[in-house]
Order: structure tokens, then C-alpha cells, then sequence
């Protein structure tokens, strides 16, 4: 697997405050026990100069370590330029969330000392498009995500750079309109963009999946985990960014509340044993969504 959007693994959370060495190393080391060829370590949204320090730590630390350098590819920017409605900005700290700004697109883009690969942001949210097409500009595959963007909107936003969607299907309400909602909108331009699915048949039920891929055909399908920290380590409590996050028997991360999902916990070899029990892909689909798609999709291959 190649997975675009990885918060932390196996007990390390990249977006906590004083990462160390030792836990990305470890982290980094327990992805590749799994199968792991690569991913880009994941910062959601959070106070600008929190997120800025974050990174700037993980690029500092990744440099000095060989097998982090292997590992991890890039930088996905999750926010925070996202849609601050609730249900749209899920786990994402409300009052972080703030439109596009070049200004503050090229504070984290900078930060990221040029291993910035995937940004998620709202179209609605980014006047003019001018973020989107600035980092396309930069060579950033820019991604819709949290998002409630118009379909015109959504096309506008690809006609100025954008090419993908953050975990379709998630990022959004319980309750939507039954035909005009973001995940059609999504699906209607398939032909225009990378469409990220969570797999684990929690953020989105097996059958929906299946429908979903039928929809979009695998072509244009990728599969990634949106894991944290919790990932490969069972019940217990966990971090992600401010969150305080408790894990039950189930493996699912919920906001303390309860009221939504903070992450996943999903791993490759679950994804496989998922896909055997419930997805029916053939193996040569399943790496196609899973490895060749998001290589394809940053242009690694």
C-alpha cells in the first residue's frame, strides 16, 4: 500500500506536540512490518503557527532517519481551509478553520519544507480559486475535502488545479439531500478526479463501497487508511492533534462525544482481510486502488 493520508501509527501521533526520534522511527518501522511502501504524513487542522512548528519537526527528524526518509513520502495538509460548518468539518477544530489565503497557504506549503504533496481544502472556501491554483502551480495535488461545495463549484475548482477528494463519503453530515449532496457531486466527476475511500467498513459501509467503486470504476478510485495514532494497537486511550481519543473493542475512533469519527484505526493487513470478506476485489484491482492509483496520482509513476 501507498496511503495519502496517515495521522500516526502504532502509538505515534505525528501531530502532537514534541515528536520524537524514537517514536517516528518506530512508527515508520511498524508501517513497513505491515506491508507499507510509502505514505504522507498527515497534519489536520489546528492554530497556523502549531501546525507550521509540527512539521517543520517531522521534516527535521525525517531527514536525520533513513528508514523515515523511505517511508515517508510527503506531506498531506489537512486544513484549515476547510468548510466550518458543523458536519462538514468533523474532527477538525472549529476555531482553526479559516478560508484560503495565499498568504497562509504559503506559510504551510514553506513549512513543509518541500515535501508538501496532497492539500485538502473547501472550494467554497477559497476565493477565486486562487489557492488551489497556486499549489497546483507548486506541484501540490490540491484535494477537496470538508467540504459542501456546489457542482458547479467543484467543476470551477478543477478547471483552476484541483484533482482529488479526501475520503469520499466522510468529511460531511449524517443527514444530507437525497440526490444533490457533495458525495454525487463528487461521483458525477469522477472522470476529473482522484477519489479517496476509508475502507474499513466504518466511515463507509461495505455495500456503499461497493457501489461507490462501481460508480466511479477503479481507474480513478484510491484506497487509504486515515490512520492514527491507535492503528495496529488495539482498545485503548490515544491522541490525535488536541483530541483525546478512547478506543473500545470495536477499533473505532470517536470524538469523545461520540458524535463522530476522529480517524481510523484501519491497517493494510486489516484493508486486505476486509477486502476478502467484504469488497471481493480481485488482487490486481486491490493494488491498483491501494498502490498504483496513489503513485499514479502524485505522479511518482
Amino acid at each position: 500500500m501507498f496511503d495519502l493520508q496517515v495521522n500516526g501509527y502504532a502509538g505515534t501521533d505525528f501531530n502532537r506536540e514534541g515528536l520524537t526520534a524514537d517514536a517516528l522511527n518506530h512508527a515508520c518501522g511498524r508501517l513497513r512490518e505491515d506491508g507499507v511502501e510509502g505514505i504522507l504524513a498527515t497534519f489536520i487542522t489546528d492554530d497556523l503557527d502549531k501546525m507550521e512548528r509540527r512539521m517543520k519537526s517531522l521534516v527535521e527528524l525525517r531527514e536525520r532517519d533513513p528508514l523515515a526518509r523511505q517511508m515517508i513520502a510527503g506531506i498531506h495538509i489537512e486544513g484549515p481551509f476547510i468548510n466550518p460548518e458543523k458536519g462538514f468539518v468533523g474532527a477538525h477544530p472549529p476555531h482553526a478553520v479559516k478560508p484560503a489565503t495565499l498568504e497562509n497557504a504559503k506559510r504551510l506549503f514553506d513549512a513543509a519544507g518541500g515535501l508538501a504533496k496532497v492539500v485538502t481544502l473547501a472550494p467554497e472556501c477559497d476565493a477565486g480559486f486562487a489557492t488551489t491554483k497556486w499549489l497546483s502551480e507548486k506541484g501540490v495535488c490540491v484535494s477537496a475535502g470538508h467540504c459542501n461545495p456546489s457542482r458547479e463549484v467543484l467543476a470551477a475548482a478543477c478547471d483552476h488545479g484541483l484533482k482529488m477528494f479526501t475520503h469520499v463519503g466522510n468529511g460531511c453530515p449524517m443527514q444530507l439531500h437525497r440526490h444533490d449532496n457533495i458525495i454525487n457531486r463528487a461521483l458525477s466527476l469522477r472522470d476529473r478526479l482522484w477519489l479517496c475511500f476509508i475502507p474499513d467498513g466504518v466511515h463507509i459501509e461495505f455495500f456503499a463501497l461497493q457501489n461507490y467503486l462501481r460508480s466511479a470504476g477503479l481507474e480513478r478510485c484510491i484506497f487509504v487508511t486515515d490512520a492514527i495514532s491507535a492503528a495496529r494497537r488495539g482498545p485503548g486511550k490515544f491522541t490525535l492533534a488536541g483530541w483525546d481519543i478512547v478506543i473500545g473493542d470495536d477499533l473505532v475512533a470517536r470524538s469523545p462525544d461520540g458524535s463522530h469519527f476522529v480517524g481510523s484505526t484501519v491497517t493494510w493487513p486489516r484493508i486486505q482481510e476486509n477486502n476478502r470478506k467484504n469488497i471481493n476485489l480481485c488482487t490486481a484491482d486491490l493494488l491498483k486502488v491501494s498502490l498504483e492509483n496513489p503513485m499514479r496520482a502524485l505522479d511518482i509513476i
